[in-house]
């Protein structure tokens, strides 16, 4: 029989490496986060150890196992009641005495650990030089191993030290707590061990030091499990030491702590005469400068989002080339060969699955190249600064920069960003940042700003997206500062510390791996929730309103269920300029998914196409492929000519320059031709309802899956606030712009 596997356990601070490491020696693909609680769960991972099966847990980055954020509670519970054979603890190595901390409570736990001293090379950059030996010995013998996870360094020895390290297990305490404080500790243990019920849970000298701190996830368990006389002696001895000492004890506890870590780092840390800048302390100059951080913030931003719609956009169109040609012929085609041309079958599939799922994954580039933008963001460091430069903006609103935390993730989809409220410890302070959440713009919004302002606002598109965003954090603070002032009154931002993690150059297999998995989601939704609204949206249009089934299928879009019921709501948008049915019913789809706006006006507006494509000649198997093959081309061309083009469109922002941009085709305005359904837009709207619709788009009520997170974070009654406030704020702003365009003579036809 094979022998099962260990399970060894990742521990460490937020942006020490830790995940980076686990990627390295499991080979999964786990996204890597530069902010602190960005892994809400524990992630696995497998390997091999001298041909012994190990599972890797990748614990939550937490600074310490106290009680006070979900990351805590979660990492503390697996060491405690999974029981894994070791935990490895990886550290900064140039921040040893914050790091050391948690190891500190870890080796309490009695688990055998490892210390990784990970980012080595950026220790001895800074002068730094760490005795690992002398370290070891300070340690109770840990094993400690210096390792560079970004580049594979000492990973080897990694492996074989958990090979040695596992199950030796020891429980003799590394330090004391001082005479008064250990002789609690030990009339508290004493006490614990004649409980078999808490000994088979915990490590009776821990629990007797958590309880002696008054731990309130210990103190509410052990009253769930009716041990009251435990908890009444711990209060009595919280109670002498008090008055005794004139502290608390966890204040006492926690100055031992770090007393005996400043021993150890004392003994093993060589430190330079004098402190060594490094290029990222030059580099946080201005990076993170008090004036300049936030327009340098802005700028990049301005620049993803310019490298987001403008340098995707050619192979936007190539997609849909390919699906509303090559792959609808290829699909008529064979239902003809078959005798079912014209059937409700073949309209099933082409109508329905392939205009309303294809609609939406003809702009897989846009995310995969707003992915790319973010990774290199990420791993180069640059995020975490940029929590840290939004600090003096969320104060601003009564917040602090740990609450942009889930607003930044916000920009990828809002259901983590709800989630990643938990790491507030502040309950008000979750609640406002997770309402202000559904302001930033999530990726499935952005396939429609992209066929919208390409349709309207073609070359411009990068900066009508950029304000869009701009606008959602606009209405994000303003909310946020009316909601401190009225239902939080009074109530002052929490302290914000953050480590900022050194700068480092992205590497390629990392940022590849972010963007393929954050772009995975997407098209998986695309196959599910996508494909049922597609098909169901196929039906709405195909019934007629009048249930007469003889008709089925053979109905005027406006005349079906579909048309019907968007046409009675229609009225209410029609200040905001779309008061068409089109637009009404690609909102109440959105709902579900905002990507199944763009599926569902994809549907809508090929169903009224038909009749008109049926007379074109058919073009042949050799020439679809052909058209392939150079229509991708093209595209690639048109790509490099957009990259290129990022700098003259920055450069033209500055009043009075006019850059020159690449022609690399010498096809001048033909290249922004956009796709067939942006083409049809332009039929129903006008470039002001346009803007409106976008408005209305970025600002009003989240998607289903959205909701949900927030009715399970939040309760029902601040879910119901969250809609109505949104789908208000939304109307009015659209009306705002619509109104105001007309009358200032914007954006006329």
């Amino acid at each position: 029989m094979a022998a099962q596997p260990y399970v060894v356990a990742l521990a460490g601070n937020p942006n020490v490496g830790k995940s980076t490491i686990f990627n390295a020696l499991t080979g999964a693909h786990q996204h890597i986060g530069n902010w602190p609680g960005k892994t809400v769960e524990k992630k696995e991972g497998w390997t091999r150890v001298d041909g012994q099966d190990i599972v890797i847990v990748d614990l939550p980055g937490t600074y310490s196992l106290a009680a006070y954020s979900v990351e805590e509670i979660i990492a503390r519970d697996f060491i405690l009641h999974d029981h894994p054979g070791m935990v490895v603890a990886v550290v900064d190595a140039a921040n040893l005495e914050r790091n050391l901390y948690l190891v500190s409570q870890i080796l309490e736990l009695g688990t055998p650990v490892i210390v990784a001293l990970n980012m080595s090379d950026t220790a001895r950059s800074r002068g730094l030089r760490i005795d690992t030996g002398r370290l070891s010995a300070e340690l109770g013998g840990a094993a400690v191993i210096e390792t560079v996870g970004s580049r594979g360094i000492g990973l080897d020895a990694l492996k074989s030290a958990i090979g040695k390290t596992l199950d030796s297990r020891d429980n003799q305490p590394l330090f004391g707590y001082g005479e008064m404080l250990e002789a609690e500790i030990n009339t508290l243990q004493e006490q614990i061990e004649t409980i078999t019920a808490l000994t088979e849970r915990y490590p009776s000298r821990w629990l007797a030091i958590k309880l002696l701190e008054n731990d309130p996830d210990m103190t509410s368990r052990l009253e769930a499990m009716g041990h009251q006389p435990l908890l009444d002696a711990a209060a009595a001895a919280i109670e002498r030491v008090t008055n005794t000492l004139d502290d608390d004890p966890e204040t006492l506890i926690t100055d031992q702590r770090y007393q005996f870590i400043s021993r150890v780092v004392g003994v093993s840390v060589t430190r330079p005469n004098s402190s060594v800048e490094t290029a990222s302390d030059r580099a946080d100059r201005i990076m993170t400068h008090r004036i300049w951080g936030v327009p340098i913030f802005l700028a990049l931003m301005w620049m993803v989002f310019q490298f987001t719609a403008n340098v995707s956009a050619p192979f936007v169109d190539w997609i849909d080339g390919v699906i509303a040609g090559p792959i609808t012929h290829w699909v008529t085609s064979i239902f003809g060969a078959v005798g079912l041309s014209g059937t409700w079958l073949e309209s099933l599939l082409v109508d329905g699955v392939i205009a309303g799922v294809g609609g939406v994954l003809v702009f897989v580039p846009v995310l995969l190249f707003l992915y790319f933008a973010i990774a290199i963001l990420e791993d180069s460091g640059y995020m975490a600064r940029a929590a840290f430069v939004m600090d003096r903006v969320m104060r601003m609103i009564g917040l602090h920069g740990k609450s942009f935390l889930p607003l930044l993730i916000g920009f990828g989809c809002t259901v983590p960003a709800v989630y990643a409220t938990r790491t507030l410890e502040n309950e008000h302070d979750r609640k406002i940042t997770g309402f202000l959440a559904t302001f930033m713009s999530c990726g499935a919004r952005l396939p429609v700003y992209v066929v919208f302002s390409a349709a309207f606002f073609g070359a411009q598109s990068g900066n009508v997206i950029f304000g869009l965003y701009l606008l959602g954090i606009g209405v994000a603070l303003v909310t946020g500062f009316a909601m401190k002032r009225t239902i939080y009154r009074g109530q002052p931002p929490q302290p914000f510390v953050m480590e900022l993690p050194p700068y480092r150059v992205p590497r390629a297999k990392t940022v590849f791996i972010q963007m393929w998995e954050r772009t995975r989601g997407f098209i998986r939704k695309a196959g599910t929730i996508i494909l049922a609204c597609s098909v169901a949206i196929w039906l709405l249009l195909a019934v007629p309103a009048s249930f007469d089934l003889s008709r089925f299928n053979d109905v005027e879009p406006q005349e079906s269920l579909f048309g019907s019921v968007s046409s009675l709501i229609a009225p209410v948008f029609a200040p905001a300029g779309f008061g068409e049915w089109q637009a009404s019913g690609a909102l109440i789809t959105g709902f579900v998914a905002k990507e199944v706006i763009i599926g569902t006006m994809s549907q809508i507006y090929q169903v009224a196409d038909v009749e008109e494509a049926a007379d074109e000649p058919r073009p042949t198997l050799l020439d679809d492929a052909r058209q392939i093959v150079e229509s991708f081309g093209e595209a690639t061309l048109l790509t490099g000519q957009e990259i290129v083009n990022i700098v003259p469109r920055t450069v033209n922002v500055i009043p009075g320059v006019n850059m020159a941009e690449a022609d690399f085709l010498g096809a001048g305005a033909e290249e922004e031709d956009t796709s067939a359904l942006a083409s049809a837009l332009t039929t129903t709207f006008t470039p002001l309802a346009a803007a409106a619709f976008l408005v209305f788009i970025l600002l009003y009520v989240p998607c289903m899956t959205a909701t949900a997170a927030m009715r399970h974070e939040f309760g029902n009654r601040w879910t119901l606030y969250q809609i109505g406030y949104t789908a208000i704020i939304a109307w009015v702003a659209a009306v705002i712009v619509y109104q105001g365009g007309t009358l200032l003579g914007i954006l006329a036809r």
